[in-house]
């Protein structure tokens, strides 16, 4: 039975499929050209002319995810108008795409060692951390707070649940609901008891 030729967009998106699974599996330096085309069942002058070479198609997997991430944060962000819901719904789209592109957030969460036009994933976090210092900053002056410093809990807020996503991603334990709602009982009930001024106790 003959085979069906694939289209070149088909036969692209296949590339690209098998060259995220094993990025994810085994990374950048250890996957070779040879493997993608191997698994792809093609020949390797057919993924060069796709993609130009490994650090083409991994930099074209690279902004896919970091797109797909940031959409899913972007859309938590868009909905519900109260500090505490915005930072549920931001952790669980977090974990949400840890759990549905466990391949795309191993990908991303290792050095990138190849440019790609969306960055790294640090750069992703900035991005995300932006938005959360915009909505941390309006609750700081309802408050009283410094907002200059708006910036810095976001850094910290984001940091806290990219880390423990990472972390989970590799136990699973306890489910991702729960998991997200000790985050924000973590930040929001320290976020409602904040000191206007704190100081170190120990450099007193």
């Amino acid at each position: 039975m003959a085979r069906v030729r694939m289209t070149g967009k088909e036969r692209r998106e296949q590339l690209l499929d098998v060259s995220r699974s094993l990025f994810a599996e085994k990374g950048f330096e250890a996957t070779s050209i040879e493997e993608i085309a191997h698994r792809a069942s093609v020949s390797k002058p057919v993924v060069y002319e796709h993609f130009g070479g490994k650090e083409g198609i991994y930099a074209v997997v690279v902004d896919r995810e970091m797109r797909r991430l940031m959409d899913q944060i972007a859309d938590a962000l868009d909905g519900g108008d109260h500090p505490r819901e915005l930072l549920e719904r931001a952790a669980c789209a977090l974990l949400g795409y840890i759990d549905s592109s466990t391949d795309g957030f191993r990908i991303l969460v290792r050095d990138s060692p190849v440019a790609s036009s969306g960055g790294t994933f640090s750069s992703l976090l900035n991005d995300i951390a932006s938005q959360v210092e915009h909505i941390l900053g309006v609750h700081f002056a309802r408050r009283g707070y410094d907002r200059k410093l708006a910036a810095l809990y976001a850094q910290a807020l984001v940091g806290m649940v990219a880390l423990t996503g990472q972390w989970w991603l590799e136990v699973r334990k306890p489910k991702k609901d729960e998991v997200a709602a000790h985050l924000v009982n973590l930040a929001w009930n320290g976020l409602s008891a904040m000191e206007h001024k704190p100081r170190l106790r120990s450099r007193s």
